[in-house]
């Protein structure tokens, strides 16, 4: 009896040691848990603000409204859009996973989706901070905030919206799941 696996199925049997008791690391999510590159968000946050603030027709709440959506627009296409891994360590089994997936192994609540996900939501309370509360500029950051925070909850992994991301082989695998 043969057995159909989709391509991301094959992460959850990934083993996170081999015999020889090496660790398995997915070198294209692995660089996330650094430190290193959660200043990097920080300065990616305070470059885009410096950006937007010195262009001299741009208003101060109109720059941060840009730096929140800015912000969140590249976190989204970096960790919920693009899917797949450049490297070929791990013979395809993470092809059909996004990024956002891919991190700790798709483990939830780790300290680096917790700060991930946070990162957007304390952008988002400066940018209203500094909006003065308006009404107009509440509901644009709040709708950059809602789409970046429904694309990592725990229940959209590994969900397909309007066929976006669809591998190949996963409308099979969904239809027979145990085949």
């Amino acid at each position: 009896m043969a057995i159909k696996r989709r391509m991301s199925h094959l992460a959850s049997k990934v083993p996170n040691t081999n015999k020889l008791g090496h660790t398995h690391i997915n070198p294209n999510s692995q660089w996330v848990n650094n430190k290193g590159a959660w200043f990097t968000h920080i300065i990616y946050i305070a470059f885009l603000k410096y950006i937007f603030g010195i262009i001299p027709w741009i208003s101060t709440e109109t720059s941060w409204t840009l730096t929140n959506w800015v912000y969140n627009i590249s976190q989204y296409i970096m960790f919920h859009a693009m899917i797949g891994t450049p490297f070929e360590v791990d013979q395809g089994a993470y092809d059909g996973l996004t990024m956002w997936e891919q991190i700790d192994q798709g483990a939830q609540f780790t300290p680096t989706k917790k700060f991930l996900t946070v990162l957007p939501i304390f952008l988002f309370l400066l940018s209203i901070h500094y909006t003065h509360y308006d009404v107009i500029t509440f509901w644009i950051n709040i709708a950059g905030l809602i789409i970046i925070l429904i694309a990592k909850l725990p229940l959209m992994h590994r969900v397909r919206l309007f066929g976006i991301n669809v591998v190949e082989g996963d409308e099979d695998e969904e239809q027979h799941p145990h085949n």
